[in-house]
C-alpha cells in the first residue's frame, strides 16, 4: 500500500468528509423540503419551516466535525499503512467472507452501546453545555443537523473508530460500510418529524430501529430517545418516551 504522510490524510480525509456531507445531508434536504415533498407527505402536523440561521449553525458546528473525524481518518490510516498498528485488513478471505457481516453488525452494535451511554452523559447538567448544546439549538432538525456536533462532541465520538479498528479486525470493506451506515442513518433521524408520512415511522420497524420520529422527540424532549440506530437502550433504561410506544402500539393495531 502507498505511504502518505499524516498531513496529506488530514486533507484528503477532510475534503471527502465535507464532501459527503453536503452531498447526503445537502441532497436529502432538497429532497424532503422541496414544496413537491411535502405535498407528497400530507402530514397531520403542523409544517415548521427550518430557519436559515439555523441551518448555517448547523453547517458551521459540521465544518469543525469534519476537522476533527478527518484528524482521527488520519490518525487511522498512518496507524495502518505507517506503522502497522491497527487490526485493519485488505484480504476478504483473511477471516472469511462470513466474518464481514459478522464485524459490520458487531461494530453497529458496540457503536450504538457507546453512542448511547456518552450521549446520555452529555446531557448531565453540567456538561451539557459544553459537550452538546450546540447541537440541540436545532430543536427541529433538519439533514444538515446530522453532523453538527459541539467540539468537544466530535472529539469524543471519533475516538470509538480510533479505538475500534485497535481492537476488532476490519476488512476495510466493513470499515467504509458502517462509515456509510452512520451517515446515511444519521441525515434519516434528522430528518424532522413532518418529512415523512405519520405511518411509516410507526410500523413495526419503530420499534426496534430509530428514525425521524424517534429522534425528532429527543430534540424536543431531551431527556427521552438517547440511541443512534436501535432502541434497546431507550427501552432497557427506561428512556423510552411512553407516549412514542402508545403510538406504536396504535398503529400496530391498525395494520
Amino acid at each position: 500500500m502507498i505511504q502518505h504522510s499524516f498531513e496529506f490524510y488530514g486533507i484528503a480525509f477532510f475534503g471527502i468528509i465535507l464532501f459527503r456531507y453536503f452531498l447526503v445531508a445537502g441532497g436529502t434536504y432538497l429532497f424532503f423540503y422541496s414544496p413537491f415533498s411535502q405535498a407528497l407527505v400530507q402530514s397531520q402536523r403542523p409544517y415548521r419551516p427550518p430557519s436559515w440561521k439555523s441551518i448555517r449553525h448547523d453547517i458551521k458546528l459540521s465544518v469543525f466535525s469534519a476537522g476533527v473525524f478527518a484528524l482521527a481518518a488520519a490518525f487511522i490510516m498512518s496507524a495502518y499503512s505507517n506503522w502497522g498498528a491497527t487490526r485493519l485488513y485488505n484480504h476478504a478471505q483473511q477471516y472469511g467472507l462470513w466474518y464481514l457481516g459478522v464485524s459490520y453488525i458487531a461494530v453497529l452494535v458496540i457503536q450504538d452501546a457507546y453512542f448511547y451511554f456518552t450521549h446520555r452523559l452529555f446531557h448531565h447538567p453540567l456538561l451539557f453545555r459544553w459537550l452538546h448544546q450546540g447541537h440541540h439549538q436545532s430543536r427541529y432538525p433538519t439533514p444538515w443537523t446530522s453532523f453538527a456536533f459541539d467540539p468537544l462532541e466530535a472529539i469524543i465520538q471519533s475516538f470509538f473508530l480510533v479505538g475500534i479498528v485497535f481492537v476488532i479486525p476490519l476488512h476495510f470493506i466493513t470499515l467504509i460500510a458502517v462509515l456509510m451506515t452512520m451517515t446515511v442513518w444519521a441525515v434519516i433521524n434528522h430528518l424532522g418529524i413532518n418529512q415523512l408520512p405519520l405511518s411509516f415511522p410507526h410500523d413495526w420497524l419503530g420499534k426496534w430501529f430509530i428514525g425521524p420520529a424517534h429522534h425528532s422527540i429527543h430534540h424536543l424532549k431531551y431527556t427521552v430517545h438517547y440511541g443512534l440506530y436501535f432502541t434497546f437502550w431507550d427501552t432497557l433504561l427506561s428512556t423510552q418516551d411512553l407516549n412514542y410506544e402508545q403510538k406504536l402500539c396504535k398503529d400496530q393495531i391498525k395494520h
